[in-house]
């Protein structure tokens, strides 16, 4: 299937490593020029290096802190010039998860700003930014990497940062689907990424397990078997950037390999 991408653009903020950076990689593959943003300069030029050599694309690192106002908004007049127009924009910035979790009573205010500012409010920043300019040329993707927190229990900061993103999505995709912009949330869940690795080995010494069994234990949390991969999670976000997604608007695609047993009709 031709995914009709060739030629359009792209902006990917958290781009510089795991699931953005493997979005970003799909995105030019299919022959899109990319903005990749994130915060750390040297990480999103020695990305930018390896995807452009790798796909032929012009990859362009631009940092940004989704926490600000202005420094979104001049990440997305920066990605406009370099570009000359902005087609897509993937929303993935975010307080990295996946570590020890607050209890209730340390759980405090300032834990609980930094995930929705980054995420949840760096998200909206991002949409606010680029609305006008789809608008202008009447076609636009938005998608918002979200998470499988959103459905499950377990992290209360997770599940409320994930449940916002996925209420502005839908609201965003009845105000903006009239001018031709799509807006859609993709929940990952447990995700193999560059830091991987490191998570097994950590995991395996403290349990007094080999690696292999933990990453037998973690291929078991879905119904698949099989810990999904960063770039099957680009996948389902290129197909969903394309104009091939057209029916799809304001919903969520979940991308966990099957996880949980709730059914959400």
């Amino acid at each position: 299937m031709d995914l009709e991408l060739n030629g359009k653009t792209a902006i990917v903020t958290g781009g510089s490593r795991g699931i953005g950076k493997a979005i970003a990689r799909e995105l030019a593959i299919e022959g899109v020029d990319v903005v990749i943003a994130s915060r750390g300069k040297e990480a999103l030029q020695a990305t930018a290096t390896e995807l452009a050599a790798e796909t032929g694309r012009r990859i362009i690192p631009i940092t940004v802190d989704t926490s600000e106002d202005d420094s979104v908004k001049s990440m997305v007049a920066q990605a406009n010039e370099a570009l000359g127009h902005i087609d897509i924009l993937v929303n993935n910035a975010a307080v990295v998860g996946g570590g020890a979790v607050p209890t209730l009573a340390e759980t405090t205010k300032d834990h609980l700003w930094a995930d929705m500012n980054v995420k949840v409010m760096g998200y909206l920043r991002g949409a606010q930014a680029v609305a006008p300019l789809m608008q202008a040329q009447g076609w636009g993707r938005i998608i918002n990497i979200s998470g499988m927190a959103a459905r499950n229990a377990g992290s209360t900061i997770g599940s409320m940062r994930n449940v916002s993103v996925v209420a502005m999505t839908k609201n965003l995709a009845n105000l903006l689907g009239p001018d031709g912009i799509n807006v859609t949330v993709v929940h990952p869940g447990a995700t193999k990424t560059e830091r991987t690795v490191d998570v097994v080995a950590d995991r395996a010494a403290a349990e007094g397990v080999s690696e292999a069994d933990i990453e037998a234990q973690m291929d078991s949390l879905n119904s698949i078997n099989h810990l999904v991969d960063a770039r099957e999670i680009a996948y389902v976000v290129t197909f969903l950037a394309s104009p091939r997604s057209i029916a799809i608007n304001g919903d969520v695609i979940a991308a966990a390999g099957g996880l949980g047993a709730a059914i959400h009709y």
